[in-house]
């Protein structure tokens, strides 16, 4: 049941910055202007007010994937809420055509249902030297009539795809994407520098988890990570879990881009919050140990475990970036890049009530999403 009440003394970071002492009212789904009558006033003293995180890039969690059935996704879906995750998109991993057509069927009915905000595909039109967790037996070329095929399967609900763009068929599947509003994202590529600067002018517009499945910054062959991280019309995508990034690359990335160009995702797999195993990302076997999800076959990373609190908290605690800047990664940029702004990424009136209450040390206290607690606070 949706609730009208006032959250009081919080320090609420909003995008004119952080008030300490702050109220926030919800009245329903949304974020109120002023305090309903007769609200509920909770005393948050001594916590953070953030809005609810946005993930663009998420492949399961809690034992379960997107790649699964409508059972699954939703168990993945909810894993994700009680975490901070309010507006997920459910990417999916290569397969055969067919396949990722009946699952973007599937994944399209939850968008519609408002589970997920949107489709990613990732693959199978990537590079087989950059293939990191996919089949390289199914990977093909990013033909626009096969990106088309798959844009029609998600009716309307595909928002983002990634292309090895310097494939036969990768420009102008850019080209197409653009056209049909669906976001263009480069990687798992080994595009040169040059190639890259071609798809960003052809619509690219975000990075693919950054320095992850592309070449490596070079002195003489830059390669992607320079046109992606140079060119202010990218977003760029960073796992920040402790094992895709070292500390200084993610700091690099951040300065040059600065953070209104970086996006946190979780990459995440089935094992996020689900605990070490065994698991399936499509049909490769994955080893989680430690946290850490590599390949049986090969051991390259496949995917991660993390959650948005913990990106949150480790951004903040151990990379030392402003909470501002976090919460402008985490939440609004995201929204932004979906075409979701006007409803979600920050806390202001109108908007859902989606947010995330955290401890004064950023440990993870409470989830509501439109109004409703998903992780109830237990408060003193």
């Amino acid at each position: 049941m949706a609730l009208s009440l006032v959250l009081a003394g919080a320090r609420v970071v909003l995008p004119t910055g952080v008030v300490d002492d702050g109220r926030l009212a919800v009245e329903g789904t949304r974020i109120a202007h002023t305090a309903p009558e007769g609200a509920e006033v909770v005393d948050v003293r001594g916590h953070w007010l953030v809005p609810g995180f946005v993930d663009l890039h998420n492949h399961g969690g809690g034992g379960a994937s997107f790649s699964g059935t409508a059972d699954d996704a939703l168990t993945a879906v909810r894993a994700h809420r009680r975490h901070g995750t309010t507006t997920l998109v459910a990417s999916t991993v290569t397969d055969e055509m067919d396949v990722l057509v009946r699952q973007a069927g599937l994944l399209s009915e939850l968008a519609e249902q408002g589970e997920i905000a949107g489709i990613h595909f990732e693959g199978p039109f990537i590079s087989p030297c950059r293939k990191g967790a996919h089949s390289e037996a199914l990977l093909r070329h990013p033909e626009p009539a096969e990106v088309r095929k798959l844009i029609d399967a998600a009716r309307g609900r595909a928002r983002m795809v990634t292309l090895a763009t310097e494939l036969p068929g990768g420009i102008d599947s850019v080209r197409l994407l653009a056209e049909a509003g669906v976001i263009a994202a480069v990687g798992h590529t080994d595009a040169t520098y040059e190639q890259t600067a071609e798809a960003i002018d052809a619509g690219a517009t975000v990075a693919t988890h950054l320095f992850n499945a592309m070449p490596a910054l070079g002195h003489r062959s830059p390669g992607p990570v320079a046109a992606l991280l140079e060119d202010e019309r990218v977003t760029v995508e960073l796992i920040n879990d402790g094992t895709h990034l070292h500390p200084a690359a993610l700091e690099l990335a951040f300065r040059h881009a600065g953070a209104s160009r970086v996006a946190f995702i979780t990459d995440a797999m089935d094992a996020a919050g689900a605990g070490d195993g065994r698991y399936l990302l499509g049909p490769l076997e994955v080893e989680v140990s430690d946290g850490v999800a590599r390949l049986v076959e090969g051991g390259s990373i496949a995917g991660s475990t993390l959650t948005q609190d913990r990106a949150f908290k480790r951004a903040v605690t151990i990379d030392r970036l402003p909470v501002r800047d976090v919460v402008t990664a985490l939440s609004a940029n995201p929204a932004r890049l979906l075409g979701l702004y006007d409803r979600v990424g920050s806390l202001e009136p109108g908007k859902d009530a989606d947010l995330v209450l955290l401890d004064e040390d950023f440990g993870l206290k409470g989830v509501m999403r439109r109004g409703e607690w998903v992780l109830t606070p237990q408060l003193p």
